[in-house]
């Protein structure tokens, strides 16, 4: 066998603490010589979605409160960065340095209050000034954009949708656009809901529903919510109460399909009021 039948030899790779160890795995799994056929076969497309989910593992693991999960998922999600970044490298668009120093880059511009001159006495200043400097960034990818700065630009389309709603409602009220009060939004929420009982067509009720719910988030912000945390809360209660609903029905014999509304409405009620009594 001559030296260029010889089947090439992965390189040697033991864990580190050190960020360049990571980087280097990556660009070995992505090496057309001897890498990874799964990793090799990937674009930026294809490895968005994972790039969402291992954030929304990170918050999971957040509130459970397990941070040897934490952090575990941390590095699941500092993994899709070093991805995208060996892809762009490939590409000859940017590389992980490139993507280091524009974050410490902004990280310094947008706290003057700590690396500059100016001083902000309390966290409301310090925000402040982090909007300010936002503010001007907006406008300067506008210019690079070749349009119009808006309040609106990089609120991303892909956050979920309930989050995204208050974010876009958040930046309308910082120009001005925005109910007085909270009973100004109830009295929107209700002008909504009338507007879905009164929906006849399928297209009517789709409308109607993402108007409602669009409305309850703004009603969330004036509140002080943050509807998306509140309706992940909302979901893990309801889980909780129907797991019992089923130890329930177990306890008793009966099928939870075969149990019968009423019955489970009994079971409901019953960890509703011990709900209340722990409160």
């Amino acid at each position: 066998m001559n030296d260029h039948s010889r089947p090439s030899v992965a390189p040697v790779m033991k864990p580190s603490r050190d960020i360049a160890r990571l980087i280097e795995i990556m660009a070995a799994l992505r090496n057309p010589d001897g890498g990874c056929p799964w990793d090799l076969a990937q674009d930026f497309s294809s490895i968005r979605h994972y790039t969402v989910e291992e954030a929304y593992e990170v918050s999971d693991a957040i509130e459970r409160q397990d941070f040897d999960d934490l952090r575990e998922e941390l590095g699941d999600l500092l993994l899709q960065p070093v991805f995208h970044a060996q892809m762009a490298a490939e590409a000859g668009l940017f590389d992980f340095g490139d993507v280091v120093q524009s974050i410490t880059e902004k990280l310094v511009r947008r706290h003057p209050h700590v690396f500059g001159e100016q001083a902000a006495r309390d966290a409301g200043g310090a925000k402040a000034r982090w909007d300010d400097v936002k503010e001007d960034e907006r406008a300067k990818k506008a210019t690079r954009r070749a349009g119009e700065p808006s309040a609106l630009d990089d609120v991303a389309n892909t956050l979920p949708a309930l989050a995204r709603a208050e974010k876009l409602t958040k930046r309308a009220a910082k120009v001005g656009f925005d109910w007085p009060d909270v009973p100004a939004v109830i009295a929107k929420v209700t002008e909504e809901l009338d507007e879905v009982q009164a929906a006849t067509t399928e297209a009517e009720k789709h409308e109607e529903m993402g108007d409602l719910l669009f409305a309850i988030a703004n009603l969330a912000r004036h509140l002080g919510v943050d509807p998306e945390a509140a309706l992940r809360d909302a979901n893990a209660k309801f889980t909780r109460r129907f797991h019992y609903v089923e130890d329930r029905a177990r306890q008793d014999g009966i099928p939870v399909a075969e149990a019968g509304l009423e019955r489970l409405d009994g079971y409901w009620n019953e960890i509703r009021a011990a709900d209340k009594v722990k409160a």
